[in-house]
């Protein structure tokens, strides 16, 4: 059960992470969790380039271990990256100090003030000792819309719905550059892509 809009109710539990960028012009912040992957970032990478487009990837450590390269073509041409910790770890079946220390172990590796809870899910206990802690990224960066690319009961044109139907002036929207939402993420990015820059907007990273 996942939601694709934020409600604003859940925005209002949570007032210290960053939900969407306060901004009327015609600017979307689209983000990728999970990565680096082999097959899916190359792609992303690709689309992104032919639209001049930017993006945020928030990384698993453990994934830019295996593939360093494909995190540094990330950085060199021009996007952010943030911590998505070093396991994928879910904050609400974890204990504090260890979670904390997942975070701490992916900032070794990736140079960020950008945090990205697996599956939204983070305590605010956890939000209260991250703030606490200035050597941990400082921005906790949620989402305004889910694509749902990661879920396997969709199809790619679901996927592209959603997308469609909830992103405005600001949104920050989540994809994947994983093996687990490839066949939605193939289809829904580059139409995503070409309908928002046919309206007039840009894509930034944030």
């Amino acid at each position: 059960m996942y939601l694709i809009k934020t409600p604003f109710l859940l925005r209002a539990f949570y007032p210290s992470c960053v939900w969407k960028m306060p901004t009327n012009e015609k600017v979307i912040y689209l983000s990728f969790d999970d990565g680096p992957h082999p097959i899916a970032t190359p792609f992303v990478l690709e689309q992104l380039d032919k639209y001049n487009a930017k993006a945020s990837f928030f990384c698993i450590g453990k994934n830019v271990i295996e593939y360093p390269e494909m995190y540094q073509q990330v950085i060199a041409k021009g996007h952010t990256v943030g911590n998505h910790t070093q396991h994928h770890v879910n904050g609400w079946h974890t204990e504090d100090d260890l979670y904390l220390q997942n975070i701490q172990e992916a900032s070794s590796l990736i140079s960020s003030d950008f945090f990205r809870p697996p599956y939204g899910r983070i305590k605010r206990s956890q939000i209260k000792k991250i703030h606490a802690n200035k050597n941990l990224p400082q921005q906790i960066i949620m989402w305004d819309v889910l694509s749902g690319d990661f879920d396997t009961k969709i199809s790619g044109e679901a996927c592209l719905k959603n997308v469609l139907k909830h992103t405005k002036a600001g949104s920050i929207v989540v994809f994947h550059d994983s093996a687990k939402a490839w066949d939605r993420l193939k289809i829904a990015l580059p139409a995503t892509l070409e309908f928002f820059s046919q309206k007039g907007y840009q894509f930034k990273a944030l």
